[in-house]
């Protein structure tokens, strides 16, 4: 994995409800299951943050499953800036549930 000054890396598994807290980096009440990539850069375009999208990678502790990452700009502390993607997350999914 490349590193970038300046921003730092958002995985899916850090806001999935499905994995253990052990890989989620939020609670499991902000979390929502199996986050999309796509879903984490709509949380970052509205949060006006600039950011990267890597999607052949995958996280070290799932190797198998190629989830992809996001650099995103350090604007906040990375546990401020993951709280604040987790709960627009939120919004965005069941936003997208109402739709359906």
């Amino acid at each position: 994995m490349r590193r970038r000054k300046g921003m730092c890396v958002l995985w899916p598994i850090y806001f999935d409800a499905n994995v253990s807290r052990k890989y989620r980096r939020v609670p499991k009440d902000m979390a929502v299951p199996s986050p999309s990539l796509e879903e984490i850069c709509l949380a970052l375009r509205r949060l006006g943050l600039k950011y990267e999208p890597v999607e052949s990678a995958a996280h070290p502790s799932r190797h198998w499953e190629k989830t992809g990452y996001v650099f995103v700009e350090k604007k906040w502390p990375k546990e401020q800036l993951i709280r604040h993607v987790a709960s627009l997350l939120k919004v965005i999914r069941s936003s997208r549930r109402g739709k359906a």
